[in-house]
């Protein structure tokens, strides 16, 4: 029976805990990343997804390095075969994926539940710091995302297929991220 310890000093929300219940902790983080990637709307050549909400409220409930973690385990899982992107497998599984138009999208999942995570958990969770925190977030998922799809659609058409049927529903989603992470820090405090 091993409860999680507070290191010294620590904010009650950097919490060490036991190996076992850590890989659980990954296992759902990469469960909850798969799971929203099924949930899609079709686009063209990226579908719309819940991965936004899905990576931003990681990186809100348990900072960067947990949060990274859990993602790099999903996109590991997708490396390896495992059917867990959209429209997996119809559009192909594994590192064929990885290289396809949706890949700096998927790397910028990682790369912004790493740093937006980690600048999330230094500061008090308050409602405008959050949002910018995780639109910051965001920006990065689609500066990697469009810099890698323009290589299939080119320069002039990114913008259209890659970002702007998406921005308005991507805002939404980071409201709500912050949302439910600033609505689960809260309840761990009362609890």
């Amino acid at each position: 029976m091993t409860e999680p310890v507070a290191r010294a000093g620590s904010r009650p929300r950097q919490m060490l805990v036991a190996p076992w219940r850590l890989g659980l902790l990954l296992i759902a983080g990469s469960a909850v990343m798969a799971l929203s990637a099924k949930i899609e709307m079709p686009f063209w050549p990226v579908p719309m997804t819940l991965q936004v909400l899905a990576c931003l409220t990681l990186a809100g409930m348990f900072g960067g390095r947990l949060a990274g973690a859990m993602i790099g385990l999903y996109l590991l899982e997708g490396a390896l075969g495992l059917p867990v992107f959209a429209n997996a497998p119809a559009r192909g599984v594994g590192l064929a994926y990885l290289v396809g138009p949706t890949g700096g999208y998927l790397a910028g999942f990682l790369i912004a539940a790493i740093v937006a995570g980690a600048w999330i958990h230094r500061g008090r969770l308050a409602v405008l710091p959050t949002v910018l925190k995780m639109l910051a977030g965001l920006a990065i998922i689609y500066g990697l995302g469009v810099v890698w799809l323009a290589q299939f659609t080119g320069w002039q058409s990114v913008m259209a297929v890659g970002v702007l049927p998406f921005l308005v529903g991507d805002v939404i989603k980071v409201l709500l991220a912050a949302a439910l992470s600033i609505a689960v820090a809260r309840w761990r405090r009362i609890s």
